[in-house]
């Protein structure tokens, strides 16, 4: 497999720092720290040129905080000077290199594929296979050995200023373990990771109808025993290779339903809303109109939930839960309040 070099030019141009910069302040430009850096930008992105340079610059202490949507977990915040920028300068050269490599059914943090385009590609393999193998990872992000990862990373690259800058992010967290999620560069270095068992199951043992998005994944196949003997082939590269375990590894017939991406899907040929999904939507939905009467959202706000859940609901067979969850009197609600 090709080895790249003469990447760190690239990294380091301050054309590509400005287009970096213009990436990590997307949605955020309302925040002080955006501000203060804008106020001097050119002298801003000289210094972080200079610092990826002369090798001063060091991946800046995390910030832990606890989220609880759709479940617990822990994120970890970096500043966005110099570190957000940094990390997007890498990619935007990295990226395309990594994305080539990758198989066609990893569907996640690339571009043209996400969690609508695996949905629909999920149901492809329901339609035409009996059977589906589902699994995931027990606490993916944070069971990352770095050495593994590293050794990964450098059968890649052979640029060593640009494998400089990936040793510093990479060892940035304590402990031997974890890609911190919250970083811009963990999505790809995640892929990556996972990249190893994409190419064991499509290139050693032929499997055709496998899909990954993050540490999910799924293989289809009409004979149930095959499935199960690749089920401890899997479970076995897993462990041994990338010092992983396995929270989830079920076999059944696809005619029960596959729940993947926030969507069943069903061999018949429809496409249901997560059970889950829709009892949280429910619930917020329901405080909407109230929050909005309250003052605590304005109808800007209100409108961007409701869009929101329709772009869920346009993917799937919705029209009964549209109607249960009173949508059109819903745009009513923002309509009046809008024009109040």
């Amino acid at each position: 497999m090709k080895r790249h070099g003469n990447l760190f030019t690239r990294i380091t141009d301050i054309d590509n720092l400005y287009l970096a910069y213009r990436k990590a302040r997307k949605g955020k430009g309302w925040q002080n720290t955006v501000k203060a850096f804008e106020a001097d930008l050119d002298n801003n992105l000289v210094r972080i040129q200079q610092s990826l340079g002369n090798k001063t610059f060091t991946t800046s202490p995390y910030k832990p905080k606890t989220i609880y949507e759709p479940k617990q977990r822990t994120i970890y915040k970096l500043p966005f000077d110099p570190d957000r920028v940094v990390q997007h300068a890498l990619m935007n050269v990295v990226e395309p290199l990594w994305d080539s490599m990758f198989i066609y059914d990893s569907y996640s943090c690339r571009q043209g594929k996400g969690i609508h385009a695996g949905s629909l590609r999920t149901m492809e393999f329901v339609r035409r296979n009996t059977y589906c193998l589902q699994c995931d990872i027990s606490k993916f992000y944070p069971s990352i050995n770095h050495d593994i990862l590293f050794d990964i990373v450098k059968r890649k690259i052979k640029c060593p200023d640009t494998l400089w800058l990936f040793e510093d992010i990479i060892y940035s967290f304590p402990g031997g373990k974890n890609v911190p999620i919250g970083n811009y560069t963990s999505q790809w270095l995640g892929n990556l990771y996972m990249n190893e068992l994409d190419q064991l199951l499509k290139h050693k043992y032929h499997v055709r109808d496998y899909i990954r998005y993050c540490d999910d994944f799924l293989l289809f196949y009409n004979n149930k025993k095959y499935l199960g003997e690749t089920a401890k082939i899997i479970e076995y590269f897993l462990r041994e290779r990338l010092q992983l375990e396995m929270s989830k590894c079920e076999l059944y017939p696809v005619s029960r339903g596959v729940d993947f991406l926030g969507y069943r899907h069903f061999p018949r040929g429809y496409i249901l809303v997560r059970k889950s999904t829709v009892k949280r939507v429910k619930k917020r939905l329901k405080e909407l109109p109230v929050k909005l009467a309250n003052g605590e959202i304005t109808s800007e706000q209100y409108r961007s939930s409701l869009a929101s859940t329709m772009g869920w609901l346009q993917w799937a067979n919705s029209y009964n839960l549209r109607q249960a969850l009173n949508m059109d009197a819903l745009m009513e609600v923002y309509s009046n309040g809008k024009t109040a």
